[in-house]
């Protein structure tokens, strides 16, 4: 591997001279107490590059890190002893860096023991990326000296030329000299906005990047020709430590290992073990007395903390530190989270409301009226006996806290809020957009995935095997179309265990009702329908949880397998599959009670029967909208204490406490190395790598969905949301500052595809809970009592309405009741809950003209809703711009700005050039004063005078 200069940062080293460390020392001759007296004496050079933070010269900075797998040898004591022995000159067995010459061979050689082929080939692809990263123009520095045993780090440096290089390359937008103001209010405005900032200033983060600006500096993509436009005045922060991992990941990426032949990068290196980790560094400790300022160690104090979680967040800074796609989602986040703070509002007015009326609800009083003396049909065959409506007078109380009339005007606002969160969610990316400089930022292909250029390779081997000459190869969809086939039967196959497992807990529900109501204690029949909806939901909650995690695998396989070419396309394709199987899998025990429980159920005497021995279960007399609710509240907050805060909080920990036992294992073996403080790459190598947005965005998806898509029947959702989202945005903030490696800093002007998710959850959500509101609750049917059939205007008589008479003669053999005599007295006639005609009618148990008369007004209700909130949601997207006014008059007046500094640059050009003519000018005239014999001999120095500005 060629190896510069700058490969090395030890002066004795690049003369030749290895230098010895204190291990080595130790070996030749001195005891345990001298070395340790030795060490204690010198001075430490880990504190000159800031335990890592800098290279050994203490002046270059760490820009990033690569990680490998060694095996050390045993020989390394030995080899010391005879080196002594022989007078030859000493080699220390841990080096710092490569160090050039025949002497590394040599002691290569003699030291270690013949490893097998795959090291030595990893080793080889080493040392040749690593040459190449060098002719690139980066600086490295290698140290295996470190506390964990097997694992060897490469420091990498970019040098000042190679950022200005990188930069002008990748075009980034980077602050000129030139500053100027921004537009600020007036009047009225003005004197709101001042009173705001002091009523808010308890709750802002004290950071400086979060104080209102007056001022900014003109933004324009960095150019080496250029420089002069920028204020280079310290160019150690200029490229601040975002950019700088940003750019040596680039050189990485695109980097080339031929003895790979499809290596294209350091993706290709880490998935072929070559490298076991890359990432850049952390800026420091965040913890500790003695701690240096830091942006980490502000951003643990003002943003990562529990007790700040009143306070907004510093997104400027969080941008600063893990870039603008980390930065969007903490944005949109805390966007969404300030939103539900009206809808919770709303929510908890709405359910007040029904608490206040509950009293003055005429059909629950009804219901619970021991006088009207209703018997209803029993709930199941033999088993079940009649029973009295009164009993199920507290579920129908409990319905009308969540069935009323406040209800429809909830589900309006919850879409209109949809779509005004959508609308301000936009704005506020312009103005991150302008503030971040990412106007006019466009994406650039991506670089292919090591996986993508295997297969092409792959191919492309088959065919040169056939002798056929090929030109570029690429996979086409006959190459995929195996993998499409696999995605398509294995999503259907998801999709089909869900709806087997729904199916299971309804057989569970209808079988564990039937066991219960065989109970002889009056209590337990009373309590079946709670019990067996209460153990159901759990069920359904524990078996989501399990699903979730298993078809995140099965997803993040599915999209592997149909190699994508680029990194972006690999997202958009797993988040795809991820959310649409995740989707199905929350969402289908709720569309279940809300849609399909209680509608196919058959009457008294012709009952629908599954596997012609579990009848079909029915909803309760005040309707499914109850269970509806109970079973979304507790799959909502279930998912959110134990899939979202527990999971997150309690498998890092446990991760951490495994390496915690890994590491303190192998320190006993090494005393004196544990004794060393480490260095930040050794910290940060313990960190848990990071593994992308995908999951964070996908549980905050999945909550909107709860929120918005069934909050007719749940209008507490909002509040349990916020409350859960106060601790989401602190918990990923400590996870992000403390338990996770630093992510490379990715430029992002949008969230992506989650914001076109978005958008067709809001869309959804109309249409679900318009079909909530008229099929699911009682709101229709009400109406329509009201009127049509109510003879004085009131609901009185509703419950009765609602009810179809049986005679229990006509039972079919060997489904009546066992103990018909249960209540005291012999039923002729029960009730059922449906529209049919009665048993002395013509046409009994036939669907009466009343059904009809619902269905059609249910479904006039669901036309009219669904396009009267459609246009509404229109209309506040049509009359709320995309882009604030003020922001489009600041992106205006820098591009005239800009144009005025070119100009201003031209015409000094312009007037520095006419100077020189004019200087040229005088010097031909003095020349033609002369004599002209004088003029003769000096007509080769005239010439080049009149030659020169024309060369400048």
């Amino acid at each position: 591997m060629r190896v510069n200069k700058k490969y090395s940062c030890l002066p004795a080293e690049e003369k030749g001279i290895h230098i010895i460390n204190i291990r080595a020392i130790e070996d030749i001759g001195y005891d345990q107490h001298e070395s340790t007296l030795l060490n204690s004496l010198s001075k430490n050079p880990d504190a000159d590059c800031k335990y890592g933070l800098y290279f050994r010269d203490g002046k270059r900075k760490v820009d990033y890190i690569l990680v490998y797998h060694y095996k050390k040898s045993s020989a390394g004591k030995a080899l010391a002893r005879r080196a002594q022995q022989n007078d030859a000159s000493v080699r220390s067995t841990k080096q710092d860096q490569p160090l050039p010459g025949k002497g590394v061979q040599l002691e290569m050689g003699e030291s270690e023991p013949h490893m097998d082929y795959h090291e030595d080939d990893k080793r080889f692809r080493r040392e040749e990326y690593e040459g190449n990263l060098v002719e690139a123009g980066l600086e490295l520095e290698r140290d295996e000296d470190t506390k964990i045993h097997g694992i060897g780090f490469v420091k990498i440096h970019a040098p000042w030329n190679v950022l200005c290089r990188e930069a002008e390359f990748l075009k980034l937008k980077m602050p000129t000299k030139k500053m100027y103001q921004i537009n600020q209010t007036h009047g009225l405005l003005k004197k709101i906005n001042s009173v705001i900032q002091k009523i808010t200033e308890p709750i802002q983060p004290k950071v400086a990047e979060h104080k209102p600006q007056t001022v900014k500096r003109l933004s324009y993509p960095f150019s080496r020709e250029k420089q002069h436009l920028f204020d280079l005045s310290d160019r150690d922060s200029f490229f601040d430590s975002k950019t700088r991992s940003t750019i040596v990941y680039e050189i990485l990426k695109r980097t080339t290992c031929t003895k790979a032949k499809y290596s294209m990068g350091i993706t290709s290196l880490l998935a072929n073990g070559v490298y076991s980790a890359a990432y850049p560094l952390h800026d420091g400790d965040y913890e500790g007395e003695n701690v240096e300022p830091n942006d980490r160690k502000l951003l643990c104090e003002e943003w990562a903390s529990y007790g700040v979680f009143y306070k907004y967040q510093p997104i400027d800074l969080v941008r600063k530190y893990f870039g603008e796609k980390i930065g969007l989602y903490f944005a949109w986040l805390g966007v969404y989270t300030q939103m539900l703070i009206p809808a919770s509002i709303v929510g908890i007015i709405v359910f007040l409301y029904g608490c206040a009326t509950v009293d003055e609800n005429i059909p629950s009083m009804e219901m619970c009226d021991q006088r009207n003396n209703i018997t209803m049909c029993p709930l199941c065959d033999k088993t079940c006996s009649y029973w009295k409506m009164s009993s199920a007078c507290a579920t129908a109380r409990a319905s009308h806290l969540f069935d009323n009339p406040a209800t429809v005007f909830f589900s309006v606002f919850m879409a209109l809020w949809a779509a005004t969160f959508m609308e301000h969610w936009k704005r506020k990316q312009m103005r991150l957009n302008y503030r971040w400089d990412l106007t006019g930022f466009e994406e650039e292909e991506d670089h292919p995935r090591a996986e993508y250029e295997a297969k092409v390779l792959e191919k492309s081997l088959r065919k040169e095997h056939k002798h056929k000459e090929v030109d570029k190869e690429k996979l086409t969809w006959k190459d995929r179309f195996p993998a499409y086939l696999t995605n398509f039967v294995g999503i259907i196959f998801m999709v089909g265990l869900t709806f087997a497992i729904v199916f299971g807990v309804i057989i569970y529900r209808i079988s564990t009702a039937a066991a219960l109501a065989i109970s002889s204690t009056p209590s337990g029949r009373s309590s079946v329908r709670v019990t067996v909806t209460a153990t159901a939901v759990i069920i359904n909650l524990v078996v989501i949880i399990i699903l979730d995690e298993v078809y995140g695998c099965i997803a993040r396989w599915l999209t592997q397998i149909e190699v994508p070419k680029t990194d972006k396309n690999f997202e958009e394709r797993l988040i795809f599959k991820a959310f649409l199987l995740k989707f199905v899998n929350a969402y289908t025990p709720i569309f279940y009670v809300a849609f399909f429980k209680g509608r196919f159920v058959g009457r008294p005497g012709d009952y629908v029967y599954i596997f012609h021995s579990f009848r079909m279960e029915e909803c309760a007399p005040g309707g499914c909208l109850m269970e509806l609710c109970i079973q979304l509240s507790i799959i909502m907050l279930g998912k959110q204490l134990i899939q979202n805060n527990l999971f997150e909080i309690g498998i890092p920990k446990m991760k951490k406490f495994i390496r915690y036992l890994k590491l303190k294992r192998r320190r006993s073996l090494d005393h004196e190395e544990h004794m060393k403080k480490k260095q930040r790459y050794e910290v940060d190598y313990n960190l848990e790598p990071f593994a992308g947005l995908t999951p964070e965005y996908m549980e905050m998806i999945i909550q909107f969905g709860f929120v918005t898509l069934f909050v007719a029947s749940f209008p507490l959702a909002p509040l349990f949301a916020l409350l859960n989202n106060i601790i989401e945005i602190r918990l990923d903030a400590k996870k992000f500052v403390t338990e996770l490696r630093r992510p490379v800093a990715v430029r992002a002007k949008d969230i992506g595809i989650w914001y076109n998710i978005l958008r067709g959850i809001g869309k959804l959500a109309v249409i679900i809970n318009a079909f909530v509101i008229s099929f699911t609750s009682d709101f229709i049917p009400r109406l329509v009592y009201l009127y049509m059939y109510s003879e004085n205007g009131t609901m009185h008589g509703f419950v009765n309405h609602t009810l179809s008479s049986f005679n229990v003669s006509d039972f079919q053999a060997g489904t009546a009741p066992n103990d018909p005599l249960d209540l005291g007295y012999e039923v002729q006639i029960c009730r059922y809950k449906d529209y049919r005609e009665p048993p002395w009618s013509e046409n009994k148990y036939d669907i009466s003209k009343d059904f009809w008369a619902v269905l059609a007004a249910r479904l006039a209700f669901v036309i009219v809703f669904q396009n009267l909130v459609m246009f509404m949601s229109e209309f506040v997207d049509w009359i709320i711009p995309d882009i604030p006014k003020d922001i489009s008059q600041q992106i205006h007046k820098e591009k005239v700005l800009m144009v005025e500094v070119f100009m201003r640059e031209e015409q000094g050009k312009l007037q520095m050039l006419e100077t020189w003519k004019d200087k040229d000018k005088k010097k031909g005239e003095n020349c033609n004063n002369h004599s002209p014999r004088l003029s003769r001999s000096r007509s080769g120095s005239l010439s080049s005078c009149h030659s020169y500005p024309l060369d400048v």
